[in-house]
């Protein structure tokens, strides 16, 4: 989502948090200004700020991505978490993840970041992990899908964090979707919501921060049970 999409926060307000807002290094910071010149989504200015907050209080080691874009979060989640950590991307598209990866070889994170191509629910579903954090950040309508595929990846007290879960206020209200295009999306968004909230594999809360995001911590994993100290 671009700086402007959002309709869940006064603009006002919005223009005063981003005034706090710095890119984690000029490089980063270049190439967010040419994503959102561009119209091209990353994760919006204030969602980075909660991001960072987290991964520096988690401190995540191996982390998934589905949905890689230009390769701005897989960069930033290498950034934040340090040189030990490793990012594994997945990315619909070749031509995208094509650009993606020259950005993360320009900005010197390709050995932490690997790019993977296919359908995300698949590629997924192929991981080995564990993983310590999960970013899920594509289709709005296959989040349950991409949550049933990793579920049992991720390391007990691991996160699942999920982007654009407003949607623009779409999720919210019929009024932000006034020709009903967006229905379909709109419907499987609120069922994954309320899936997640209800989970016993998952302790999660919502955070009006940017579009939207689901922060879910994982209960006790038999099959991710290694700690982030020790993966």
């Amino acid at each position: 989502m671009g700086i402007n999409d959002s309709n869940i926060t006064n603009p006002k307000v919005l223009k005063f948090l981003n005034g706090f807002y710095r890119p984690v290094t000029e490089e980063l910071g270049e190439l967010r200004l040419k994503a959102e010149e561009a119209r091209v989504p990353v994760i919006l200015r204030d969602t980075e700020n909660v991001l960072r907050s987290l991964l520096l209080i988690a401190r995540p080691l191996r982390i998934l991505e589905i949905g890689t874009a230009v390769g701005y979060s897989a960069s930033f989640f290498a950034e934040v978490c340090g040189p030990d950590s490793k990012v594994v991307s997945l990315e619909l598209k070749e031509e995208t993840a094509a650009t993606a990866r020259e950005n993360i070889r320009r900005l010197g994170y390709e050995s932490q970041i690997t790019v993977i191509t296919g359908d995300a629910a698949q590629t997924a579903a192929e991981q080995q992990g564990p993983f310590d954090l999960v970013f899920i950040d594509a289709a709005k309508s296959h989040y349950l899908e991409y949550w049933n595929a990793v579920i049992c990846k991720v390391v007990s007290g691991g996160l699942i964090i999920c982007d654009n879960i407003l949607m623009s206020g779409r999720t919210v209200s019929d009024e932000y979707d006034p020709g009903r295009k967006y229905r379909t999306n709109i419907r499987k968004m609120n069922e994954f919501l309320s899936f997640i909230s209800e989970t016993e594999d998952a302790d999660t809360s919502f955070i009006s921060a940017g579009d939207g995001m689901s922060v879910s911590i994982i209960r006790n994993n038999k099959n991710g049970n290694k700690s982030m100290e020790t993966v």
